[in-house]
């Protein structure tokens, strides 16, 4: 039997449900080795006393300014402005960067898919069940304030996240039983039967707040308080609505922790916030931030021209993305009787014409997205395997019979803008539908005229619209496009009041629990989720739960192939475009390591580390200002 320390036990004795479960688990056979990291099928790259990732330049220098506009955006977050320091709940809009002042469990490795490796927690113990994981923490852990960081934070976090972090944290935590401290150095977290197979990676992952910091003070309130921090960075300056800074922790505790040792290189991370991406590329142009990703084609085919670039003081670069692209397109608010019938939402892919927009705004520089798992192994092709056929027979009669044959492709046109058998084929479902058309308009079942309204809250998307409304009203849909701010954006999106809005469905190398945030019911019912177009069928909630139990990465590429055929069936979204490839500009006077990682190691970042991995060049810098002066 497993022998357990005399100070385990009495924390056991008294420490309710949650010891009680990790006991069991423990004493069901031999304890279980306590180990230095994990993943969603128990292999890892790194060896116990590794010494820094394979990517990291271990040697970089710490210095300098990084300054640059948001690329990405989690939870509560803004690309075009922040009024809160609380961005984990659903409140306020939550600063950019807040994800560098707390520390993690466990932190990931850029260069396997899900792994992860001691970060606040030194090791884990895996109870035989794996219901239970039993972490020890790092004895010099500690807050900014210099108060140690112990397991009673972690149990605190994971509880208070689960009541009352932002809806879709607490969507992915649905397996998450709760955390309890056995005593300050070691904490259980525990997780229901037949949990999701990431269900400990996302828990491991979760920022870690101090418990005594939120005793007097409500946890799920916008406010511009800076909370309490164990990261490399710290809250610094900020101006509400304009720009944010992070400045380096000179002595922090970590940062000679092995997924540190490389990492976390400049002085200060500084965030600028524009509401115009025109204004915000003027800005970049006049220096006003250093580092950019281009997500918009035509300006990088025709805007970076300007003086810097041709002297050399700016460097572009477009780096390999290798990690799945996800699936962006029109989602349609099925919740809206007008969108109910999938022959309407069929009919309305066919009036955008991707051919012509990529051609004529696009530059040619995109592919069409056709998957939600788009650029990955787990896009369905052809008809089903016959591994996928036995997940999806249960559901014969209940989902398109299309299910069982070739998965729905977006049609391709003729690229004139205005292909008339794409029109034609339109017009016939709308018919059928029972759409009728009459002096020039398009008529609903109730008789009431076929209205929609797009909604966006960027304005360089406006005209990426004009030839997919031009279309839809030519088949009689009175169809307008509504700009707003990003506030009321953000508001109206969340709360499922749309007819149309745009949406990236972001997917990692390994999904799991995330899967319930784009294709449940449960997602489509919970405002704030990432289900925008209210997908709800017993079928996908069936193939989520099938995905997140795979016990072996083929188990996992089978049921989520039969999960992209039932959704693309569905015909919920128009599917936009994606690029192959991260367009990025930046003042030179940075440089990265010459091999970056092939995995995103943090939601918050692009995935090419920019924040974390780069460093600062004091001779290129230098060069620059000598450039200036001259």
């Amino acid at each position: 039997m497993a022998q357990l320390s005399r100070r385990h036990v009495l924390a056991l004795g008294v420490g309710g449900a949650l010891s009680a479960a990790w006991l069991r688990g423990a004493v069901a056979s031999e304890a279980p080795a306590e180990v230095h990291g994990i993943s969603a099928f128990g292999d890892l790259k790194y060896p116990a006393d590794f010494h820094h990732f394979d990517y990291v330049n271990v040697d970089a220098p710490k210095g300098g300014m990084f300054s640059l506009i948001p690329s990405v955006r989690g939870y509560n977050q803004s690309y075009f402005t922040f009024n809160s320091l609380n961005a984990f709940v659903l409140k306020g809009e939550g600063a950019q960067g807040m994800d560098l002042t707390f520390v993690s469990l466990m932190a990931r490795a850029g260069d396997e898919p899900d792994a992860m490796y001691g970060f606040a927690a030194k090791s884990v113990q895996i109870a035989p069940d794996k219901l239970s994981y039993r972490y020890t923490m790092r004895p010099e852990a500690k807050f900014h304030d210099g108060s140690k960081l112990i397991a009673h934070d972690v149990a605190f976090s994971i509880n208070v996240l689960k009541q009352k972090g932002h809806p879709l944290i607490q969507i992915q935590m649905r397996d998450i039983k709760g955390a309890e401290a056995l005593d300050d150095a070691t904490v259980v977290v525990t997780f229901a039967e037949k949990r999701a197979r990431d269900v400990p990676l996302y828990a491991a992952g979760l920022p870690i707040f101090s418990k005594a910091y939120y005793a007097n003070r409500p946890f799920n309130e916008s406010t511009t308080d800076t909370p309490l921090g164990s990261g490399p960075y710290k809250v610094g300056k900020f101006e509400i609505n304009r720009f944010i800074e992070f400045e380096r922790v000179k002595d922090w505790w970590g940062a000679d922790l092995p997924v540190c040792r490389g990492s976390n290189n400049f002085d200060v991370i500084r965030y600028e916030f524009y509401r115009d991406r025109d204004v915000a590329f003027e800005g970049f142009t006049g220096k006003n931030y250093l580092y950019r990703e281009e997500f918009t084609s035509r300006i990088w085919a025709t805007r970076y021209d300007f003086p810097a670039i041709k002297d050399g003081r700016v460097k572009r670069e477009e780096v390999p993305d290798q990690t799945p692209s996800g699936g962006q397109g029109w989602f349609l608010n099925t919740r809206r009787d007008k969108f109910r019938d999938p022959r309407v939402r069929e009919a309305i892919n066919y009036a955008f014409d991707f051919e012509w927009t990529n051609k004529t705004i696009m530059y040619g520089a995109y592919a069409r997205t056709r998957s939600p798992f788009q650029n990955s192994d787990l896009v369905a092709e052809g008809p089903p395997s016959p591994e996928e056929l036995k997940l999806l027979e249960p559901f014969r009669g209940q989902v398109p019979d299309e299910v069982f044959g070739e998965p729905f492709v977006p049609p391709v046109s003729d690229g004139s803008g205005q292909d008339r058998a794409l029109l034609r084929k339109a017009q016939q479902l709308l018919q059928e539908a029972q759409l009728p058309i009459k002096d020039g308009k398009r008529f609903l079942p109730n008789g009431e005229v076929f209205k929609i309204e797009f909604l966006t809250d960027e304005a360089s998307f406006q005209p990426h619209h004009a030839s997919f409304l031009k279309n839809l009203n030519t088949l009689g849909i009175e169809a307008s496009l509504r700009l707003i701010d990003a506030v009321q954006y953000r508001a109206r999106v969340e709360a499922f009041d749309f007819d149309v809005a745009i949406n990236r469905l972001s997917m990692s190398a390994t999904p799991g629990d995330s899967l319930r945030t784009y294709f449940t019911s449960q997602a489509a019912a919970t405002k704030g989720s990432y289900n925008l177009a209210g997908a709800a069928s017993p079928a996908l909630d069936a193939l989520v739960e099938r995905a997140m139990a795979a016990e072996t990465r083929n188990e996992l590429t089978i049921a989520c192939r039969a999960l992209d055929r039932v959704f693309r069936a569905g015909r919920y979204w128009v599917p936009q475009w994606y690029n192959t490839n991260h367009r990025l500009a930046y003042w030179d006077q940075f440089d990265h390591p010459a091999h970056l990682p092939r995995y995103t190691i943090s939601d918050y970042a692009s995935g090419v580390g920019e924040r974390t991995l780069w460093w600062y060049d004091r001779a290129k810098a230098a060069k620059l200002e000598q450039a200036k002066s001259q």
